[in-house]
């Protein structure tokens, strides 16, 4: 998905320390107009641009798309970050300039690969009614944001552990481990907590790790989320209780990676590390440079997404 803010801010994104349980409020993002898809942005914030690797989290429905205008991103570019593209609802049709042409539905795994640079649209299919789901961004290394376009999808076999029903899409949990390859030790999960249920969950002692609340409610490690809320846990603890004090099921999102040693400056769709650098991706994509390829297939009255306008000063990181 791509970040439709007219003026869009500029993040350092550097990972920090805090002992305890961090709960981040979501922000509403509108993309693309009143009657367009309305977004919650967890990531980056002021306080906190990092969980492991992930960047960047838009939360989006559930909304009915017969009374709004859906999805429709025109083709728009990316650089030095693997996008990660989870349904509750609803079905999105993905086209890129690497040549893939594939659909994402609810429970499957759909990661894109920009490296060096590439483009790509996303149209909510005339079959959705509904579309509820999270767009997720994870940075890239240095050593290898120039790496060439890829992309993977995946289905998780759903694994059932005391009340809860995990689908591991990144990374390992419970046993189970997902095939996708990335660029940094991460973990995506989907759990969905039976009422009344508490889980204790195994984790990687030196990953921070995020909780997303999608649907009910949720205590983790002790503290209350309230939908669209996110909690963050850093590195130390081997083991997360998750407890739903309610009586409707709990549907969250477990985000997990080992603390991301570089600092990055992310404005707009691009990742970099100077101001330069993102200088030059606007203009390279201004001005149809092959490095971000061509989308084909696409059938929007907007053929490319332009870039917005830069800051009159230089990009800092803000912290």
């Amino acid at each position: 998905m791509s970040n439709l803010e007219s003026a869009p801010a500029e993040f350092a994104c550097t990972s920090t320390d805090f002992d305890g349980v961090e709960v981040l409020a979501p922000r509403d993002v509108p993309l693309g107009g009143p009657r367009a898809l309305s977004v919650r942005r967890t990531l980056p914030q002021r306080q906190r641009s990092l969980i492991g690797a992930w960047c960047f989290a838009d939360h989006y429905g559930p909304q009915d798309v017969r009374k709004s205008a859906g999805m429709d991103v025109p083709p728009h570019p990316h650089t030095g970050l693997q996008t990660v593209s989870w349904l509750f609802r609803g079905e999105i049709e993905h086209r890129d300039s690497a040549g893939v042409h594939q659909l994402v539905r609810p429970g499957e795994l759909n990661l894109m690969t920009a490296g060096a640079g590439i483009c790509h649209s996303e149209v909510s299919t005339p079959a959705t009614t509904v579309l509820h789901g999270v767009q997720l961004w994870v940075a890239l290394p240095d050593a290898d944001r120039n790496t060439a376009r890829d992309f993977d999808h995946h289905v998780p076999e759903p694994i059932s552990r005391g009340g809860a029903t995990i689908r591991v899409f990144l990374g390992e949990l419970v046993g189970q481990r997902s095939p996708v390859h990335t660029f940094s030790p991460l973990l995506g999960a989907e759990v969905d907590l039976a009422a009344g249920s508490t889980v204790e969950l195994d984790v990687h002692p030196g990953f921070e790790h995020g909780v997303l609340l999608d649907l009910g409610r949720l205590e983790v490690a002790g503290r209350r989320l309230e939908p669209g809320e996110l909690a963050y846990l850093g590195p130390g603890s081997a083991t997360l209780r998750l407890h739903n004090p309610a009586g409707l099921t709990a549907r969250l999102l477990l985000l997990g990676g080992a603390p991301f040693p570089e600092e990055l400056l992310m404005w707009w769709n691009f990742v970099g590390r100077t101001h330069d650098e993102i200088t030059e991706y606007r203009r390279l994509w201004q001005d149809g440079d092959a490095r971000f390829g061509a989308v084909s297939g696409y059938s929007g009255s907007v053929t490319r997404l332009p870039a917005p306008t830069l800051p009159a000063t230089r990009l800092r990181p803000r912290r």
